[in-house]
């Protein structure tokens, strides 16, 4: 399954701050529909993804009724992303 979509790159101060995009709500309903095929521990869903030419592995949070994709340092230096940047992310789920 793939997706394609655009989200503005926010950040969350908890303990460890993260940079996150939130999927939106028709790219969540179709990852909500795939989750319990894939997802381990807490409802996470591991994807592949590419933001610009930077590909990467994480796994998706969900989150009120969403899902927010982790954006990693080392994909934000690659592609130059600041806080407050709309990016077009893809990904991937492997399903069985």
């Amino acid at each position: 399954m793939q997706l394609e979509f655009m989200g503005e790159v926010f950040s969350w101060r908890g303990p460890a701050p993260h940079h996150f995009v939130r999927v939106p709500d028709v790219e969540a309903a179709e990852l909500a529909d795939v989750a319990p095929l894939v997802s381990y521990g807490w409802g996470m869903v591991p994807v592949s993804g590419r933001i610009g030419a930077t590909a990467f592995t994480t796994a998706l949070w969900p989150k009120d009724g969403s899902y927010l994709v982790p954006v990693k340092d080392a994909v934000r230096r690659a592609e130059a992303i600041e806080l407050g940047d709309t990016v077009t992310l893809v990904l991937t789920v492997d399903l069985p």
